[in-house]
């Protein structure tokens, strides 16, 4: 799996992200000026095919998110625990992670991106969420 990762701070919860990913795939660490840039560049990257996935960090999650989901075939989720990126890669065909740098602890934040890796495609048996999708802009 080709991952690609960003963080616009570096700490021991990002530090633990980027251990897990390495033993999970080949990463590109990707580096940005700014939490919007690097949430589109993120995006940009598995838009293009660089990489089958994005995980994104910054001081809530939330601004790298809508950066990422600014870029046209992006479908980037906040997840703030396993469940919910188990779910957003099941029923919502997620290609970038987005979490928190500040508010998950470094166990946490390994679990959820475990969770959202561990789920590589939607479920068949969802077909009608899945087809939800279509109706996105």
């Amino acid at each position: 799996m080709r991952i690609v990762f960003g963080a616009d701070d570096e700490n021991e919860t990002t530090r633990a992200v980027l251990g897990h990913l390495r033993e999970r795939g080949e990463v590109d660490v990707l580096t940005a000026a700014s939490w919007p840039d690097l949430g589109a560049g993120i995006g940009r990257a598995v838009v293009e095919g660089r990489a089958d996935v994005g995980v994104v960090m910054c001081w809530t999650g939330t601004g790298t998110a809508i950066a990422a989901n600014k870029v046209p075939g992006v479908r980037a989720a906040l997840a703030w625990e396993p469940w919910i990126a188990h779910g957003a890669r099941l029923w919502n065909d997620a290609n970038v992670l987005a979490m928190s740098l500040k508010r998950l602890a470094p166990d946490v934040a390994a679990e959820v991106t475990r969770a959202f890796l561990d789920e590589p495609e939607p479920d068949p048996d969802e077909a009608e969420a899945i087809r939800r999708l279509d109706q996105l802009p």
